[in-house]
């Protein structure tokens, strides 16, 4: 074998060994998106449930309250109970890309497009879709609620005052994570399909020399 070609095929087993180094961690990345998703759906109303539920006089009638806004905890029910079920379907999409092998594989086939297209497509929906969500429920937090007689009414009854839109605002972080799942997923791909197609190029390469 000529020097040049041993120096370019040692090139093209270290550059596989990179890339496949590299959709273990894209896949990985993925699933722990997900589950990031998935605690912070469960977390999300804590401060909420603490400072406003007890507030609620009657269940039954939502407009016996200590502190006015504070249906806003019953407001985020039907979206909570929503965002929790779709943040376990990323989860299991994300699980999706393991159970077809796209971690592994040193060549893709139908079912991981299909794993990456629906984790991608699903993860950027509920996303956006829960960004808008909470952005208005967030604005209706700090416009609607009476802090000042939330305060009394935490002082009066020993009760938690929160005035902090701390688990609100952490969805951005959470967004965050799950686009860069997405864009690393992505590219992981496009470098797989670069990858396949040199491999493709040597082969018909050595199929021209070999004749």
């Amino acid at each position: 074998m000529h020097p040049l070609k041993g120096i370019c095929l040692n090139g093209e087993v270290i550059m596989y060994k990179k890339q496949l180094r590299f959709q273990k961690f894209a896949c990985l990345f993925s699933i722990i998106a997900a589950a990031i998703s998935f605690m912070y759906a469960l977390g999300i109303l804590t401060d909420i449930y603490d400072s406003l539920y007890p507030t609620m006089m009657n269940p039954n009638d939502l407009t016996q309250t200590f502190v006015p806004g504070s249906i806003i905890y019953y407001d985020m029910q039907n979206f909570n109970k929503l965002f929790v079920d779709l943040s376990i379907g990323l989860i299991l999409l994300a699980c999706l890309l393991m159970i077809t092998n796209t971690q592994i594989r040193r060549r893709y086939y139908i079912g991981n497009y299909v794993a990456i297209g629906l984790y991608c497509v699903a993860t950027i929906g509920v996303t956006v879709w829960s960004h808008i969500q909470i952005a208005a429920f967030r604005v209706q937090y700090l416009t609607t609620v009476d802090f000042e007689a939330l305060k009394s009414f935490a002082e009066q009854w020993g009760k938690t005052y929160i005035e902090s839109t701390f688990w609100l605002d952490l969805h951005y972080v959470v967004a965050a994570i799950a686009v860069i799942s997405v864009a690393v997923l992505l590219a992981n791909t496009a470098w797989k399909i670069a990858m396949m197609r040199g491999e493709q190029q040597l082969i018909q390469k050595g199929e021209e020399v070999a004749v």
